[in-house]
């Protein structure tokens, strides 16, 4: 085969591979790409390009998401496409805890809806969802392996720059009416002086509710949320949490976890 014949080849496998990663996570970032096909992020932003230019998917700054995704204003949100390939290491690692048959809380934290873009890529875990995140919702309304219940309340946080999501007192009662096998949440910040922290009262008061109708707590974050501390504590730290960050985390932060016997998963 000649040279030219090889390259185009090359160049369409690795079109269909961005093709099915977006598929299966919503979103590609082009460095993350880059690294997995051994490339220049030159060569991925071509290809980016290109596939935009087909319809195929969108372009993003750093990368793209599904054409479906961008379809609806439930994304239009700076937090979702932050960090987005450290979220997606830290929603899969996430995913590794739910079983078949489990009942799980989704809060409505953009590192939640990429663990339900893993949760509708596995139709293998039958499962049921509560969730406060419309976007999750959206996501997951067809979803044959997914009993999906969405909590009621007033639609807020999409004009601070969050994901839209159902807040207040309707959403916590509802919420607080079920009692799950895992729950998972986003914070804003992880202190270990403070405690959990949030941006906003709001979603502090949905995250308790989860905290309190959960028998296991997950807490989703990546590495820029440690040390900083928010207005709003949604609970001072506990030991019977598990934390999934990213490799992003400073090696002090790690020690002092472990050395006040938290359970702290860097993947």
């Amino acid at each position: 085969m000649a040279n030219g014949a090889i390259a185009f080849q090359n160049t369409q496998n690795r079109r269909r591979q961005i093709l099915e990663d977006i598929k299966t996570d919503g979103f590609v970032k082009t460095s993350a790409l880059s690294e997995k096909f051994n490339c220049s992020e030159v060569t991925i932003r071509t290809d980016i390009r290109e596939l935009a230019t087909a319809g195929l998917l969108k372009r993003t700054h750093g990368g793209a998401v599904a054409i479906d995704a961008v379809e609806t204003p439930l994304l239009e949100t700076k937090t979702i496409s932050k960090f987005v390939a450290e979220k997606q290491r830290i929603t899969k690692t996430a995913f590794e805890y739910i079983n078949s048959g489990d009942t799980i809380l989704l809060d409505d934290s953009s590192t939640s809806y990429y663990l339900s873009l893993c949760i509708l890529a596995h139709p293998e875990k039958k499962i049921v969802v509560v969730t406060n995140g419309i976007a999750s919702a959206y996501e997951l309304t067809n979803a044959p392996h997914v009993e999906l219940h969405v909590v009621g309340g007033y639609v807020g946080g999409q004009n601070s720059g969050h994901l839209a999501a159902t807040l207040g007192d309707s959403a916590i009662e509802t919420i607080q009416s079920f009692h799950v096998d895992k729950g998972f949440i986003g914070v804003h910040s992880i202190n270990f002086d403070v405690g959990l922290t949030s941006i906003a009262t709001p979603q502090m008061q949905i995250k308790r509710a989860i905290i309190s109708s959960s028998k296991s707590l997950f807490v989703l974050a990546d590495h820029t949320k440690f040390e900083n501390s928010y207005l709003s504590v949604v609970c001072p730290i506990s030991t019977d949490f598990t934390i999934i960050t990213d490799s992003g985390i400073d090696s002090s932060i790690k020690e002092n976890a472990d050395s006040i016997g938290l359970n702290l998963l860097v993947v």
